[in-house]
């Protein structure tokens, strides 16, 4: 860049320059993340699980590897499964004290007992709760969604109405019934407010097309948006499906309310209306599309399995909407498309890819299991905890990423389906690397209002999604560093504070507690990568040691340097 490079590029630079080397010794440590490997501790056919769906489970895909002739990988080391469970159930690593805790558990079902503290001890309930809506706060609106001052839709009521709803651990049929059919006002603090709404308020521009497309996507597992104009190619979905679904959003519309003497939106009203069809006959409120030749057909509102509700557009009637959200929870495709979801959250991929479209055109990979899981949901009051229990409870979940001679074919990048033989590796999601991070400075247990914490986390987050490229519902398992991925994280305020040796901060009570030098460079690869370094890394540590003179606290902060800044941490594996 020259003489004029900004300061910024300068300092960025410098870092790097200096630093960079030393994330080598850790980064060169993850290649056996890749590498293929005889199995030491090989998974073994699956006994009986005391949990019937967790043992079903087993059973279904060990018979998968085996049509295949696939042996699975060992099983993964405890520690590196406890923060697996601690990223994937509550969205960050585990404190290092927790990890001693779940080491110190000899029980026989001590990762039971981790999954049930995770999932019902009332010291994880808001931590869990802040995972899970974030996570439903993309799918349902978008990383984006709900920050413009001229957006129908409110990020904060959404994210009340999830945060209230993982909280009381409602049902998902509940929350799916309460999404669809919403009412009243998207913004808190307001007369009539319902945060449900707002996963509708911005869909139902240009004749409600997307709110019919991404209701049946999210809730049906279907893809139904390019058949507005024209037949599906390569599915069952006709034209004439998509208007049929459409029919039930015609009562409801988004009334804006506008701020003073602006343009910026105070607040959205979700309301029910008569609709009076676009022939002006409530009675009978046809709907009309043009057919491809230029013909007009009419459409009435029909569900996906032929159910219809009726042609009257009067609400005395017949609630549209009420009804749609009715047909959706008590069909089969729902729990499906959850289980699917939830899946893919949890191993990497879902039986389908993507996970939002299944069907006859799309075969899932373990088709058995999938409507297995999606009875057993209902059959448990569509309870997500419960779902939760059985997947991360799994043979396949507790797999190590590592592949082995026989199972390194399994590979969903080359366009094979999963068989799920080996954990795949994925990249944290941006807000699991920031709450980790904050895991790794204290920050963590700074005592602010969630809404304190939350606006902190989107200022470094807006950063962060703009340096990374990332977006929702991105189902990739792979890690494609950038340069201002580097630089951020090189130099970025969190990595800074992480960092820092400043008395009352992690690092500073490390290097001045009365561990060894060799115990203090083992706690922070236990903090940072739940494992003990490798003998590479401890001999790099101690060439550290030898070249700051004696200056241990100076040491610490690159080798935690290095193990911040290395893919290792930023994996999921």
């Amino acid at each position: 860049m020259g003489t004029n490079a900004s300061p910024f590029y300068k300092m960025t630079q410098r870092a790097v320059v200096e630093r960079a080397p030393l994330a080598f010794f850790v980064i060169g440590s993850w290649l056996w993340l890749f590498s293929i490997h005889s199995p030491v501790q090989a998974a073994q056919r699956p006994d009986d699980h005391p949990i019937p769906q967790v043992a079903a489970i087993n059973q279904k895909i060990w018979q998968s590897w085996q049509d295949h002739k696939l042996t699975p990988s060992a099983v993964a080391k405890e520690s590196e499964w406890c923060r697996r469970v601690y990223l994937d159930l509550i969205g960050r690593i585990p404190t290092i004290d927790e990890l001693k805790i779940f080491e110190k558990d000899r029980q026989k079902d001590r990762k039971l007992n981790l999954v049930n503290t995770l999932l019902y001890n009332d010291g994880y309930t808001e931590e869990y709760a802040r995972n899970w809506t974030t996570i439903w706060t993309n799918v349902l609106i978008g990383r984006n969604g709900g920050n413009e001052n001229r957006s129908l839709t409110s990020r904060q009521g959404m994210q009340k109405y999830l945060r209230d709803s993982f909280a009381r651990n409602k049902s998902y049929d509940q929350m799916v019934l309460e999404l669809i059919s919403a009412e009243g006002v998207n913004t808190p603090g307001m007369k009539n407010f319902n945060g449900a709404v707002n996963f509708l308020a911005n869909k139902l521009t240009e004749n409600a097309t997307l709110a019919t497309a991404q209701t049946t996507e999210i809730f049906l597992g279907m893809q139904v948006q390019c058949t507005q104009c024209h037949n599906h190619p390569f599915n069952e979905w006709k034209q004439a499906k998509f208007w049929e679904m459409n029919a039930f959003f015609r009562q409801t519309v988004a009334l804006r309310r506008f701020k003073r003497d602006s343009r910026d939106i105070q607040f959205v009203e979700l309301a029910n209306q008569d609709f009076a069809g676009e022939s002006g006959q409530a009675q009978e409120a046809e709907l009309y599309y043009e057919l491809r030749n230029g013909l007009l057909k009419v459409a009435y509102p029909v569900f996906v399995d032929g159910t219809a509700i009726g042609s009257s557009g009067y609400l005395r009637d017949i609630n549209r909407r009420l009804e749609l959200a009715q047909l959706v929870v008590s069909s089969p495709y729902m729990p499906q498309a959850i289980a699917n979801r939830m899946w893919a959250h949890f191993l990497g991929y879902g039986f389908t890819k993507p996970v939002n479209d299944m069907g006859p055109h799309n075969t899932a990979s373990h088709p058995e299991l999938l409507v297995y899981l999606g009875q057993e949901f209902r059959s448990n009051s569509f309870d997500l905890k419960q779902l939760i229990q059985w997947i991360v409870l799994s043979k396949p979940y507790s797999l190590s990423s590592q592949m082995n001679r026989n199972n390194f074919q399994d590979d969903p990048e080359l366009g094979e389906q999963p068989k799920f033989s080996h954990f795949y590796l994925r990249q944290m999601r941006a807000e699991e690397l920031y709450e980790s991070l904050l895991v790794a400075t204290r920050a963590h247990k700074i005592q602010r209002s969630y809404q304190e914490q939350e606006e902190t986390k989107n200022r470094w987050l807006r950063q962060f999604t703009i340096a990374f490229g990332t977006d929702e519902g991105d189902e990739t398992t792979t890690f494609n560093g950038t340069i201002p991925q580097a630089l951020m994280l090189f130099n970025g305020d969190l990595i800074e504070r992480a960092t820092s040796a400043d008395e009352g901060g992690f690092l500073n009570s490390v290097a001045t507690s009365k561990l060894t030098d060799a115990q203090k460079i083992q706690y922070l690869y236990r903090a940072g990568l739940a494992r003990r370094p490798s003998g590479r890394e401890i001999g790099a540590a101690n060439q550290l040691l030898a070249a700051r003179l004696g200056n241990t606290t100076a040491a610490l902060q690159d080798v935690w340097w290095a193990i911040l800044n290395s893919n290792e941490f930023i994996l999921n594996h």
